[in-house]
């Protein structure tokens, strides 16, 4: 019996060397917009197998900040935790009968072109006095070095991640599909006519007669990943004050045979594995 991997291999494009061999597939290069909200998901799980889905949202519409919310499901009944623009703060909340630490310290920390900082600071998510997220770099978390934490049984990973951009038909980011993974350089160019995605600089998916093919998928073979590829453009085509366009790489378990699945297999399918999905929004208007 073959793997899942040869199965889907028949009919995938796979990112390899030699499927951009052809100077027809390089990519030509563009300004790309800047992102100004990306929110990320992780699963965080502590001792005694207890999970949480923890979710943080950079923003910089007016000024860089940050919001967190903590969930026992995901996608579902986030609570709110934190919500500031302050560079440094800590918080405690109690929710789902844990005891949740959050302290951060952004003075320090340094932006590239978007909302998320790079280097310089740190955020940190203690459950019940474990360690459950740790974002940033250890050297400039003195208050969290103090704190008496224990951190063996802690793990997390980042199952969503959402990027939201404005203005511009041309959006660059990257992006790692597991954490065995490396990370790829994602780039899309969108316009009235013909829809162009590549990754590594290794075209996925062109799309001419893009006002008749607004919406569609490309499967997609990555790291040895079935990665599924969706896009919607029709309001960003036909609503010219406010459209927007959406773009999603999710990939696929070894289990799934379908592209969607309906939402009470989808919601078990979170509960026993989570994989990872990646949510690109673009809209004409910053507002």
């Amino acid at each position: 019996m073959r793997n899942i991997a040869s199965c889907y291999n028949e009919h995938a494009i796979k990112v390899t060397d030699s499927y951009c061999s052809n100077p027809s597939n390089q990519v030509l290069y563009h300004i790309p917009s800047v992102r100004n909200v990306v929110t990320c998901i992780y699963k965080v799980k502590v001792a005694m197998e207890k999970q949480f889905f923890v979710k943080v949202t950079w923003c910089n519409m007016l000024q860089h900040g940050f919001s967190l919310h903590i969930s026992e499901k995901l996608n579902k009944n986030f609570k709110k935790v934190v919500t500031t623009d302050k560079v440094k703060g800590s918080k405690t909340s109690e929710l789902f009968c844990s005891r949740f630490d959050i302290c951060w310290d952004l003075s320090s920390a340094m932006y590239d072109e978007g909302p998320e900082p790079i280097t310089g600071y740190f955020v940190k998510v203690l459950v019940n006095s474990e360690m459950g997220l740790s974002l940033g770099e250890m050297e400039h978390d003195n208050e969290a070095k103090n704190l008496n934490v224990d951190d063996t049984f802690s793990r997390f990973v980042l199952v969503s991640r959402s990027e939201h951009y404005s203005g511009c038909s041309v959006f660059a980011t990257k992006a790692k599909f597991c954490d065995s993974g490396t990370c790829h350089d994602i780039l899309i160019k969108n316009s009235s006519a013909m829809l162009f995605v590549s990754i590594d600089k290794k075209s996925v998916i062109q799309v001419k007669r893009l006002q008749w093919n607004f919406r569609g998928n490309q499967t997609i073979f990555l790291d040895g990943l079935v990665v599924d590829l969706m896009y919607d453009v029709h309001d960003w085509l036909f609503n010219t004050k406010t459209g927007c366009a959406m773009f999603m790489f999710r990939t696929r378990s070894g289990l799934d045979s379908r592209l969607w699945l309906e939402e009470k297999n989808l919601e078990q399918k979170d509960e026993e594995k989570v994989g990872f999905s990646l949510l690109i929004c673009a809209s004409k208007n910053p507002d």
